[in-house]
């Protein structure tokens, strides 16, 4: 929930010095200089929409909004959220856990809070003063509840203060408001107090929740047990507690919020200038050491710079700014923005990505760069027209990865804010396919329903705060005229739940000194930032056709996506110069991809065992430049596959079949959990027998207990995250839990690995195993139990002895010994779990098999691995071998007679079986697994 300042949808920062700003400026009023001439030339574009349509447009909005509020009101008030599928209240307690979901509920009627302001925006002065009289007379705010500290700055603390601001703009005018006294603001106050004890640590960095009524630490709190924090969660607090203190004259908010801040901002990775999604609030380390522009991060960025535009003080347009480079060098990859490591900022972290990024394209018009805020905003809409809405997380290849739309308000945050600085229809139209959308797929008779598939059309019985507090607010200023709002909306700032903070604030109470006396930056170098808004001539050039040529190529980048990777610029726009090619674009099997490399001097070679070999020669370059890039492209790949190797170091766990008749003989490659139990510390591993959830994507109460209970819980991909799954079923009983992924036809065999991450919160709660089966080893155990009913494994971190007294085979032969470790290819002292299809192959395989990489290093084509070498080579020239890019499941294949002969001696408890008796065996269960006839044996 990420809201752009009503004062910031100029080019820029705004028009003169900052310290014009801080004298009562409006920021909007003096970025509106800039825009004058680029609106009139975009207008041209496109075509205009009439006055009445955008009129009708406005009014459908208003009835939208009665829609969902009235029934708010009716049905739910004074619980905190409607539930529109049932027509009632959600109070916490009393219905289903949903998690952290639920840590923004305090029993303080949250929704009619977070939607004060937005009532006076759309002109509802009636109802807004009857809501206030509502909120002093019912609300509470020293409930013996846990709520996130987070959510209830941005969503009640700024509910009120956005409440109070519009209130006394009200009472000033003489028409409504007049028995108004600071009532709202009162209550905030009291919350602000009742917030600062989550400030009580050694880092400034706040707890991530807090008791209203007992604090912290108290045993009766329930809380205050945590370690660690979102970097958005301790970096979003500054607008709304520095409001605080400028609105009450006491300093102690705006104190504790600045110095969390300037504790993210020392704690930043120095080289890359980012920052990660998770630190440690006691000691400072990055948890989670991700970073990009959406969920976790995303608000921090944008407060660092409505700081400066609110209060003024230079420092936190340099934060801003430097960060910013760091995200168009990094992050940005035209028009995606991908997650990156902080430390190998070359690398990115996953290949989707999140819906909450949709704000960002707003900030870059606040922030004055307009054709990457274009470019990214046209890909979201061209998502948004294939799936209806904004699936909760996309891949880089636009597959939905999280299906479900909670109705988040970014996208049309950043399409107000495009249409204000570019003045181009084209972005009307857009807004009208939002609510055409809303009416059409969510709502319901009882207000709008959160969409839990966008595939499907279903929905979930949820209508967050915020829908009410911002996406109403957006579309009807999207469609309004100046003389339709009855204030100035320019002489206000949005917060990141688009409550309404008065610019006038920046020079009252000023309690906290603007400049920051760190000696990084005691003095500014002006000529590093811009001071004024960007020239509209190089801005927005003297073309009517500007906006529509940069969204023009991506019309079609969702359908034509290469279905692989990521669709890089050079292929996505059809003019203007290439951006150099990087290592973790490169396919080798792309022809084009083939000529840049010779073009930088890169020569690929195929050596005769296998491997593939890079080397760079400056001389052969076609010129200086392009030699240039030929060494970065290098150096990205030597990044690339020292982090790969890594990762390589991270063992995956294994998941055997036990029961009959696999009787061991089945073992299937598993992606371990950052959380949950350590299979590796407990060697005898979890067993039991397999049940599937109901619902089957764990994401909300199991409804069949009574079935998983005692068992290992089966779960699909996707939906939610994967801590959520894992307390579903171990709140059910589950003694453990296998995630099988969504996307159809995956497999250990072609894919890499990975770690099954947490929520971003604390996860000590979590205590059973959780491990991840592709698709194609998932389905294995499924149709197994459409086999045999009752199916038993074992989880573990290697596969164990199996059982071979059952199968009355048992040898002890030193000739068969060596050909059973031959035929299994590894023993229990081996680190890695075998999968099904790679456990009898050896015997007509060659060597050398081709590794599996990641879609988004290199393409799978491109790369066949001599497992037998996995030491870096030792070529001084800049030299990358294949071997350096075996993920997690590639372990050297090939051992020397000595380690052979030793591993005889300790697998299988010196239980050895001749390589005829295990192919006959395997050659009799074959028939009954029909899924593996597509199994390359």
């Amino acid at each position: 929930m990420s809201g752009a300042g009503g004062g910031g949808e100029g080019g820029g920062p705004g028009c003169g010095s900052p310290a014009a700003w801080r004298a009562g400026w409006s920021l909007v009023a003096t970025a509106a200089l800039c825009l004058v001439s680029s609106a009139s030339v975009l207008a041209a574009g496109a075509a205009p929409m009439s006055k009445e349509e955008k009129q009708r447009l406005g009014n459908q909005v208003l009835e939208m909004f009665d829609h969902a509020y009235g029934n708010y009101m009716e049905h739910a008030y004074p619980a905190d959220e409607l539930m529109p599928l049932t027509c009632r209240g959600r109070v916490r307690g009393q219905e289903p856990s949903r998690g952290d979901v639920d840590d923004a509920l305090g029993k303080f009627s949250l929704t009619l809070i977070d939607t004060l302001d937005t009532l006076v925006v759309l002109n509802k002065t009636k109802e807004f003063e009857e809501a206030v009289r509502k909120v002093v007379r019912d609300v509470h705010l020293d409930n013996d509840i846990v709520v996130s500290v987070f959510e209830t700055n941005i969503r009640v603390l700024g509910g009120l203060l956005g409440g109070h601001s519009v209130a006394i703009m009200l009472k000033e005018k003489g028409e409504h408001m007049q028995w108004y006294n600071d009532e709202l603001l009162q209550m905030a106050k009291q919350l602000g107090y009742k917030l600062l004890p989550a400030f009580n640590t050694t880092s400034g960095l706040p707890y991530p929740r807090i008791n209203l009524k007992f604090g912290m630490r108290k045993p009766e709190a329930r809380t205050g047990t945590e370690t660690d924090t979102c970097t958005a969660c301790a970096g979003t607090l500054i607008l709304e507690f520095a409001a605080l203190s400028r609105f009450t004259g006491t300093s102690i908010f705006e104190e504790y919020a600045r110095k969390a801040l300037d504790f993210l901002w020392e704690k930043r990775q120095r080289s890359s200038n980012l920052v990660g999604v998770t630190i440690n609030i006691h000691t400072g380390d990055w948890v989670r050491k991700d970073s990009g522009v959406g969920a976790g991060i995303d608000s921090y960025y944008e407060y660092l710079l409505k700081a400066y535009v609110l209060l003024g003080d230079d420092s936190f347009l340099e934060r801003f700014n430097t960060h910013y480079d760091a995200i168009m060098r990094y992050i940005s990859q035209p028009p995606l923005l991908l997650d990156v490591h902080i430390h190998k900022p070359m690398l990115n972290a996953r290949t989707w990505m999140d819906s909450l990024l949709a704000f960002f394209p707003g900030l870059q018009v606040l922030k004055g760069d307009i054709r990457p805020a274009i470019e990214t905003h046209e890909m979201l809409y061209q998502v948004i027209k294939k799936h209806n809405f904004l699936p909760e997380a996309f891949t880089t290849d636009f597959r939905v990865h999280w299906a479900q739309h909670p109705l988040r308000p970014e996208f049309a945050e950043s399409t107000y804010f495009l249409y204000k600085a570019t003045g181009d229809p084209y972005y009307l139209e857009v807004g009208k396919t939002l609510i055409e959308n809303l009416n059409k797929y969510a709502r319901v008779p009882c207000g709008f329903a959160a969409m839990k598939d966008v595939r499907t059309g279903s929905h979930e019985d949820r209508m967050d705060s915020f829908f009410l507090a911002e996406m109403f607010k957006y579309l009807y200023l999207l469609f309004a005229d100046k003389e339709d709002i009855i204030f100035d909306i320019e002489d206000y700032i949005f917060t990141t739940e688009a409550h309404l903070l008065p610019l006038w604030l920046s020079t009252t109470n000023q309690t906290v000194s603007k400049k920051n006396t760190t000696p990084e930056y005691t003095e500014l170098d002006d000529s590093n930032f811009d001071w004024t808004c960007p020239n509209t001539q190089i801005l927005f050039p003297n073309d009517p056709m500007y906006a529509q040529s940069i969204r023009e190529p991506l019309k079609n980048v969702v359908d034509k996506s290469c279905p692989r990777g990521v669709a890089r610029a050079e292929e996505s726009f059809g003019s203007g110069p290439k951006p150099p090619l990087r290592a973790r674009d490169f396919m080798a099997s792309n022809p084009e991809h083939l000529e840049i490399l010779k073009k930088m001097g890169v020569s690929l070679i195929h050596l005769k065992d296998g491997r593939v070999q890079l080397v760079q020669h400056a001389i052969q370059a076609a010129s200086s430049l392009d030699a240039e890039d030929g060494l970065r492209f290098m150096q990205e790949m030597i990044e690339l596959s020292s982090q790969q190797q890594k990762e390589q170091q991270l063992p995956p766990r294994a998941v055997q079949i036990v029961s009959h008749p696999f009787f061991g003989r089945v073992v299937l490659t598993a992606g371990p959990a950052q959380f949950g139990m350590d299979l590796s510390k407990h060697k005898s591993g979890t067993r039991g027998f397999v049940a599937s959830s109901k619902p089957y994507n764990g994401c909300s109460e199991i409804t069949n207990p009574e079935v998983v209970m005692g068992k290992i819980a089966l779960m699909q991909r996707g939906q939610c995250m994967f801590a959520e799954k894992a307390r579903n079923i171990q709140k059910a009983g589950a003694i453990g839990g296998i995630v099988i992924d969504d996307n159809e036809g995956s497999s250990s065999d072609t894919a890499p690995l990975f770690q099954m991450a947490g929520d971003g919160k604390n996860t000590d709660d979590i205590t059973i195993p959780m491990l991840f089966l592709f698709n194609k080893e998932g389905n294995i155990i499924l149709d197994a139990i459409k086999e045999y009913e009752e199916v038993e494994v074992l989880l573990s971190d290697k596969a164990k002895d199996r059982d071979l007294e059952v199968e009355n085979v048992e040898q002890k032969s030193s000739e068969n010994d060596s050909e059973n470790q031959k035929s299994e290819k590894t023993t229990a002292g081996s680190q890695d779990p075998i999968s099904i299809s790679e456990e009898f192959v050896e015997e007509s395989s060659p060597v050398s098999q081709p590794a599996s990489v990641s879609p988004i290093d290199v393409d799978s084509a491109h790369i066949s691995s001599s497992k037998e070498d996995s030491c870096p080579t030792e070529n001084q020239e800049t030299t990358i071998h294949d071997s350096e890019w075996t993920e997690l499941d590639n372990q050297p294949q090939e051992q020397s007679k000595t380690e052979e002969e030793s591993s005889s001696r300790t697998g299988w408890d010196n239980k050895v079986q001749p390589m005829e008796s295990i192919l006959a065996d395997w050659n009799e269960d074959i028939e009954a697994f029909e899924m593996m006839e597509k199994d390359e044996l």
